[in-house]
């Protein structure tokens, strides 16, 4: 044998020109392996998809998430959800961070406006007519004097005690406001413990200073409260919402509203307590719901002059009650041959005051079915047929002119008759019979069976409501929250469409004022309030009448698509962190090109916050943002250093 080496194949040298080429491929294989299960893995252990998160850090008695010394949006922590704020927990952290001087920031407004509402500012109403409390309607900020910062929460500020402890129980620190404690002490509106440094609510009310359960029991001895037929109702010049309160336990949803007026922070109270309520008055513009929404209005000593100015807001109450709905009216006039000196009235006025609401209540065509004790009730006929011939005789109120019954913001006020829809027969309900509650929700809504909602059919309401049941249960895996019973209570829809966000809730300790925007392309709030759910009308360029801190969880649906070109994305987040708890939560839903502009805006509001997948999956162009706005408060007054 020779002992040279033996010469190479082609088949080996091809396999030698290969094997490097095999090894690389190998590797590339390996990598894109190990990414994939890494995605999956966080997916799953994290519930969230492709995530833009947060570094977390804890002090000695909270939990904050801020953001890292060198990047401070890229780590891989989750978002942390929980609220730490409670009860035993006095930290004033400001959730002061550094951010890339690329982002605009936007510094904390003056402690002076933490109870700042733009469209109902005091200052500025003094500019309007007192003539009926005009000056106490909306009346909105020139763009100009819009502000660029964050409303502060007062210091000291807690986490609102949990539902349904919530209802009787308050932290004065969140609203700083004694003075019905002492104005509405008889009445058993409000009391503060000293011991607890918090307020009690009785249930108590002007006309019921036995309490709001004591007093709807005997409403509900003369009209039937429990069998479904009445889940919405609207309680005019609500004071501290005891009267809407103390409804929910029996099924029946309430928006109760009043002005900011000389009973200071009525409405907030409300709303600390975990109740729906709303700024609002009767005055000359229409109340910013759809005609035929609630089944019972109710006034107890609401101070509104319902005889006067041509009867028009009876009028008015007449457009948003539901055929066959019931108006409840206690307080003067009602029994005033008992109470006329206690309510330092003489005899004639106060008759001729009832005389006036009888004949205009007469005028709509209501029939008064009770007056007995404190409490007189009227119903609203089911169809017009009869008072329509009736008007062949008198024409006072005329009926109102073709317009659309359901258009109400900034719209005014008229004296006439909304017409109901038109019916074949006298046992007929107009605009079609609904279906007792909780069967109504998720039936389909007689506007949209009725074919007056364009665009939307029976098909599609049912599709809607299943397509949002797949996404709550979604959400609920990214934000864990969501689903513990206790964590959020006030919820905010700012494109509500048909109520889909809130009907999938509908079984949870929560509820949602649904909104459907002015410049939505189909006004569909009517069908909302058909479902036996809530709501209102809003333009998102303005502030919403509610008070700084009003809800727990803000759902936005390709909110700031709808507003593209309207008005400024800063000036609409700006008012989500007026109205939004401290450690409260944010889910955004849109393109992702509109999100990622959002988060730079949200970034320099110091919110935390990440991008996350669509629930079909990475390939879709929609995509959502959770964000959780980090606890911080105004500094503490000299007073509030030394008393701590």
């Amino acid at each position: 044998m020779s002992d040279s080496p033996p010469s190479s194949s082609p088949v080996d040298a091809d396999i030698t020109n290969v094997a490097p080429f095999l090894f690389v491929a190998f590797l590339c294989s390996l990598a894109y392996s190990l990414g994939l299960w890494q995605h999956t893995h966080s997916a799953t252990t994290s519930n969230l998809g492709h995530t833009i998160p947060c570094t977390t850090t804890t002090t000695a008695n909270t939990t904050t998430t801020t953001t890292s010394s060198t990047n401070p949006r890229h780590s891989s922590a989750p978002l942390d959800f929980s609220s730490h704020h409670s009860a035993d927990d006095d930290d004033d952290t400001s959730g002061t961070t550094s951010l890339d001087d690329t982002i605009k920031v936007y510094p904390p407004c003056d402690v002076k406006y933490s109870e700042y509402t733009p469209c109902e500012d005091a200052k500025r109403s003094l500019k309007f007519n007192r003539d009926r409390l005009i000056y106490r309607e909306r009346h909105c900020p020139a763009k100009e004097e819009l502000l660029k910062c964050r409303v502060p929460a007062p210091y000291g500020y807690k986490n609102p005690f949990k539902w349904p402890a919530s209802r009787d129980l308050a932290w004065y620190a969140n609203v700083p406001h004694k003075e019905l404690t002492v104005e509405k002490a008889v009445q058993n509106w409000i009391r503060y413990e000293p011991e607890g440094d918090r307020f009690r609510f009785p249930g108590g009310g002007t006309m019921f200073p036995n309490g709001a359960d004591a007093y709807i029991d005997d409403i509900g001895k003369l009209i039937n409260l429990k069998d479904g037929s009445i889940r919405t109702a609207i309680d005019t010049g609500c004071g501290v919402a005891s009267w809407g309160a103390y409804l929910l336990s029996r099924n029946i949803l309430t928006v109760s509203f009043a002005p900011r007026d000389s009973h200071e922070a009525q409405v907030q109270f409300a709303l600390e307590r975990g109740v729906p309520a709303l700024i609002g008055v009767l005055a000359s513009i229409r109340l910013p719901y759809p005609s035929m929404a609630f089944d019972m209005a109710h006034c107890s000593r609401c101070l509104i002059p319902w005889g006067q100015h041509g009867g028009v807001y009876l009028m008015e109450v007449d457009r948003v009650l539901r055929p066959g709905g019931y108006w409840i009216l206690s307080g003067p006039p009602i029994r005033w041959k008992k109470y006329w000196k206690g309510w330092q009235r003489t005899k004639e006025d106060l008759n001729a005051e009832q005389t006036s609401i009888e004949s205009v209540a007469s005028s709509l065509c209501w029939n008064k079915l009770v007056e007995q004790g404190d409490i007189a009730i009227w119903q609203k006929p089911i169809n017009h047929l009869h008072c329509k011939a009736n008007r062949k005789i008198t024409q006072n109120p005329p009926f109102c002119p073709a317009q659309e019954p359901d258009t109400a913001w900034y719209t005014r006020m008229d004296s006439c008759l909304t017409p109901l829809p038109e019916v074949s027969g006298s046992q007929e309900v107009a605009g079609g019979k609904l279906a007792k509650w909780p069967q109504r929700m998720n039936e389909v809504a007689p506007r949209i069976s009725r074919g007056t909602v364009e665009g939307v059919t029976a098909k599609v309401f049912q599709e809607d409501n299943e397509l949002w049941k797949r996404r709550v249960s979604y959400y609920k895996t990214v934000n864990n929250q969501l689903g513990q019973t206790g964590r959020y209570r006030n919820l905010l829809d700012m494109n509500a469409y048909l109520g889909g966000f809130a009907a999938a809730l509908v079984g949870d300790p929560v509820w949602v004022m649904n909104v459907v925007p002015v410049e939505a392309k189909v006004n569909t709030l009517g069908v909302i309030y058909e479902r036996g759910l809530i709501g209102t009308y809003q333009n998102w360029c303005e502030a919403m009448s509610t008070y700084p801190r009003t809800y727990d969880l803000i759902h936005a649906d390709s909110v700031f698509t709808l507003y593209k070109n309207r008005c400024e994305m800063e000036d609409i987040l700006l008012e989500m962190d007026r109205i939004l708890r401290p450690e409260g939560s944010v889910i955004f839903r849109d393109d992702v090109d509109v999100l990622v502009k959002v988060k730079r805006v949200i970034d320099g509001m110091k919110w935390d916050s990440q991008i996350v997948d669509h629930e079909d999956g990475p390939l879709k162009r929609e995509k959502l943002l959770f964000a959780v706005k980090v606890y911080w408060t105004a500094p503490a007054s000299p007073d509030q250093q030394g008393s701590s």
